[in-house]
């Protein structure tokens, strides 16, 4: 009985060695392969989130400078007389709101863009943990919808006749002042654009939120 035993422990131990390197040689390459793969994927999704923060500040300070430049002077004929009209940013509450918004997005697109870059130099995480994920979700979201409302009420005010100028009432106030108008509709434009670019950072944080 005990010389059956030990023969059955022979056989049984060079099986069970075999079953081990064929493990280790079927799942050793395709973890590797696996782990690699995740990595190069990661490393893109950072570069994007570089090059994203990089465009985001130059668009909000480009919305910002247009705006606090939207100033003009000139004349209207109104009923055979001559009126000097003037109009600036800052006669607008919604033109201000929007001052406001664009310079904490700029100041925000610049300190991400350094640690994003500063981090992705060195070959380090951009997003170290995933509260620090969290965080940039959450940041990115409220830049994102302050934008849009800045926009949104910086658009609405078209009709310049109405806002431009404090207590008056001009018709076709854009036509003497088309300088100061071509100001604030290409800042609104790039005031939407850098709104996309902050909801393209927030799906980017939802992410690496999942990788997590």
């Amino acid at each position: 009985m005990m010389e059956k035993s030990v023969g059955e422990v022979n056989i049984q131990l060079p099986e069970t060695k075999v079953t081990a390197e064929m493990v280790g040689t079927m799942s050793g390459p395709l973890v590797s392969s696996t782990r690699t793969f995740n990595h190069g994927v990661h490393r893109k999704m950072e570069a994007a989130q570089v090059v994203l923060r990089l465009v985001c500040l130059v668009t909000s300070v480009t919305a910002l400078s247009l705006m606090v430049t939207a100033k003009e002077a000139s004349t209207i004929s109104l009923y055979g007389f001559s009126i000097p009209v003037y109009s600036k940013w800052s006669f607008s509450d919604s033109f201000e709101y929007l001052v406001g918004v664009s310079a904490a997005v700029s100041v925000h697109s610049l300190l991400q863009l350094l640690i994003s870059t500063s981090r992705f130099l060195h070959k380090s995480p951009i997003i170290p943990s995933r509260n620090h994920a969290w965080l940039l979700f959450a940041g990115d979201q409220i830049f994102a919808y302050g934008m849009i409302s800045g926009g949104s009420a910086a658009s609405g005010v078209t009709n310049l006749n109405r806002t431009g100028i404090q207590h008056s009432a001009l018709p076709n106030f854009c036509r003497p002042l088309s300088v100061f108008c071509n100001h604030i509709a290409i800042s609104v434009a790039f005031t939407f654009f850098t709104c996309f670019l902050l909801s393209a950072s927030v799906v980017l944080d939802v992410l690496c939120i999942s990788h997590y």
